[in-house]
């Protein structure tokens, strides 16, 4: 079954992509598996060895490269398309070749700068494609910034399953269990709650591995007196909730200057919530976070953006980092997410997903910032 929504407002976003195509003076956009593809059609198809490819000229029907035993799947698209579907038996050689000899003259194509590979493009050239190759990520990040009622509905749904499966994993940490297997009862209520595949696998961090901003979780054991940072998420309909927290496990004291950079971090969240409004900029809320960990020496310290978009990517545009001048508007979907990672200490993330709403901001996230407590026996 596909994670993607199930109703597709497709005449209007195929209609959106051939205005934004025209507008950055390009010919045809070339889509291959990936959250783009979905957003366009509703359908879910594997990045593989097998090349699959949409592409979607600025007039004329959009044309589709795909594997013959995708072809089922290619033709429920939601809009009319020309298929070039190729068996195991032949390779894909053929059928790029009849594509690009149907397709006309393409003298600009905009690939996904992030996600295409060489396969395509290659292929592309192999069946003699002459055209002038641009990255189109920003065509993209166009349409998909600002998120409509249906997809928010989607991305309230992943932060309530994110959320109560955090709540019904804090029961399990305690003094002596492993990052490991936190992580791994954290997975399976996201899985029980509703969550379909996850967007990450979670982070565990306790202790000095907490110093690390994408510790992977091992099996260092939970002491008593250690900070943790948990960062997770669920999806719904393939949007994704992504949040942190961090708990403090009981039986022993935290180390007081921990204590005192949580409460920075925490106070750094504010901010750059405070800063978010329509308008405003990633910049703006990246030097507001930033100057409240700065203001407390910690500065060095902080080592990576306040924020990145958020959608049916766990890490898409707009982002709340220094130099991102975009206009925040009205359904634009982020996270805001400072942190203070001291190597030989540990550290610490407060993480939520925020909106933004016609006169303000709202964080989709209702969990507590405090600093939550877990048993020691």
């Amino acid at each position: 079954m596909s994670n993607l929504p199930e109703h597709i407002p497709n005449l209007a976003r195929l209609a959106g992509l051939r205005a934004a195509t025209a507008a950055a003076g390009l010919d045809a956009l070339a889509i291959v598996p990936g959250a783009n593809l979905g957003y366009l059609s509703g359908l879910a198809f594997h990045l593989s060895e097998r090349p699959t490819l949409l592409v979607v000229p600025v007039a004329g029907r959009p044309w589709f490269v795909v594997p013959a035993l995708e072809l089922t799947k290619a033709r429920e698209l939601p809009f009319d398309a020309t298929f070039f579907p190729w068996p195991d038996e032949t390779g894909y050689g053929p059928a790029f070749r009849e594509a690009i000899a149907a397709a006309g003259e393409i003298r600009r194509l905009g690939i996904e700068g992030r996600r295409m590979r060489w396969l395509e493009l290659e292929a592309m050239r192999q069946a003699g494609l002459e055209a002038e190759i641009v990255g189109a990520d920003a065509v993209f990040a166009s349409l998909r910034m600002r998120k409509d009622e249906e997809e928010l509905g989607h991305m309230r749904a992943a932060v309530a399953i994110a959320e109560e499966a955090f709540s019904r994993t804090l029961p399990a940490m305690r003094a002596g269990v492993s990052e490991r297997e936190v992580a791994a009862e954290l997975t399976l209520q996201l899985l029980r709650g509703g969550s379909g595949h996850l967007p990450f696998g979670p982070i565990v961090a306790t202790g000095e591995h907490g110093a690390n901003p994408h510790a992977v979780p091992d099996e260092r054991p939970l002491a008593p007196g250690d900070l943790v940072t948990i960062d997770w998420g669920a999806t719904v309909a393939g949007y994704a909730s992504d949040i942190t927290r961090c708990v403090h496990v009981g039986g022993a004291q935290m180390p007081e200057r921990l204590r005192e950079v949580y409460a920075v971090v925490r106070a750094a969240n504010a901010a750059g919530r405070a800063a978010a409004g329509p308008g405003t900029t990633g910049d703006a809320v990246d030097r507001a976070t930033r100057a409240v960990i700065e203001q407390a020496g910690l500065g060095e310290y902080f080592v990576h953006r306040t924020g990145h978009g958020l959608g049916l990517e766990t890490h898409e545009e707009p982002d709340m980092k220094a130099g991102d001048l975009t206009p925040l508007a009205a359904g634009m979907t982020f996270t805001i997410e400072p942190g203070v990672y001291i190597p030989g200490l540990g550290g610490c993330r407060v993480e939520d997903d925020v909106l933004i709403t016609e006169d303000g901001a709202e964080s989709l996230t209702t969990l507590s910032r405090e600093l939550v407590e877990v048993g020691d026996a």
